[in-house]
């Protein structure tokens, strides 16, 4: 397990508790056992204003964590009245395992399924709506619990899924062939050929600052066990796109060059949900929700609160 600073936020100097309390929310973090044994670190945000009216599961992307600008979101439904829970996966910000190293996704699925249906049993959340929220790699996942628990949630918002890896970003034959050999014999070793994502995800120079400050981000180069499982995933979901049953809202910036905005076009098309809903943003990046200008995050806050605003029994 990473241990974080803690005085060190991407707010700034304020104390953890004292900002949360001036956003009006309470916030609080811990350690969940999934049931393979691993220690999951986990974050709540919760409205102050009253009871929840939904509760929101949260999914951070690769390299990424809960803890850094990542729950800048969280937070903004926190204040509109919603409950959310996040855990870092495996090898990501303060949970257990190798840094950076994911061997099997479906295993990282059954770890937020299980912390999840352990969410639900909580009486103080009674009958509320459960959603799904994921960003990246993220919302990929969010796909893949639906498709373990096809009822378990009322709906998912999908940030930029990785459906697929973008051919702007995914490694050229002969790689991922000789990848999958050599990971069969060296899964954990960092040698993958990629340039930092950060700096094709975030669009504002000063936030490349924010975000490049995590104390807890994977700055190593992908290992070969995590871009072989990736590259599996994402290639079984683009085959499995007809058998998306859960409401869901897309949100995909059109200059996204890490996962790529045909994909969700695609997924919109192509998969069975009754209710489904798809916003491109013209000439946004994939970091939609801290990486642009504060005026076109707003807009993008203001779609996907209206998407879960009509579908709770509640608004505020």
């Amino acid at each position: 397990m990473v241990e974080q600073e803690e005085n060190l936020h991407y707010w700034g100097d304020i104390s953890e508790e004292e900002y949360y309390r001036l956003q009006g929310i309470k916030g609080s973090k811990s350690f969940y056992t999934s049931p393979r044994g691993l220690f999951l670190f986990t974050r709540s945000w919760l409205p102050l204003s009253g009871p929840p009216r939904g509760i929101i599961f949260v999914i951070h992307g690769y390299g990424n964590d809960i803890s850094w600008t990542f729950q800048s979101t969280s937070i903004f439904l926190a204040q509109k009245g919603f409950a959310c829970f996040a855990l870092d996966m495996e090898g990501h910000g303060r949970s257990q395992g190798l840094r950076g190293y994911v061997p099997h996704v479906d295993l990282v699925v059954q770890d937020c399924l299980s912390f999840f249906n352990l969410i639900k049993q909580d009486p103080n959340f009674g009958a509320l709506p459960c959603f799904l929220y994921g960003e990246s790699m993220g919302g990929a996942l969010c796909l893949l619990v639906h498709f373990a628990d096809p009822n378990g949630f009322q709906g998912a918002v999908l940030v930029a899924p990785m459906c697929k890896i973008s051919d702007k970003v995914r490694p050229r034959w002969p790689i991922p062939q000789a990848l999958t050999f050599i990971s069969n014999f060296l899964p954990t070793l960092a040698i993958v050929p990629t340039e930092d994502l950060l700096h094709k995800s975030i669009k504002v120079e000063e936030k490349k600052i924010v975000g490049n400050k995590n104390p807890v981000r994977y700055r190593g180069k992908p290992r070969l066990g995590t871009v072989v499982e990736l590259l599996r995933v994402t290639q079984l979901l683009s085959e499995k796109l007809r058998d998306v049953s859960i409401p869901f809202l897309v949100v995909h910036g059109s200059a996204d060059v890490v996962t790529d905005p045909e994909v969700s076009r695609t997924l919109y098309k192509e998969a069975s949900s009754q209710d489904k809903t798809l916003k491109i943003y013209e000439g946004m990046w994939h970091s939609l929700l801290f990486g642009e200008p504060d005026e076109n995050i707003e807009i993008v806050r203001t779609d996907i609160l209206s998407w879960l605003d009509d579908r709770c029994n509640t608004k505020i």
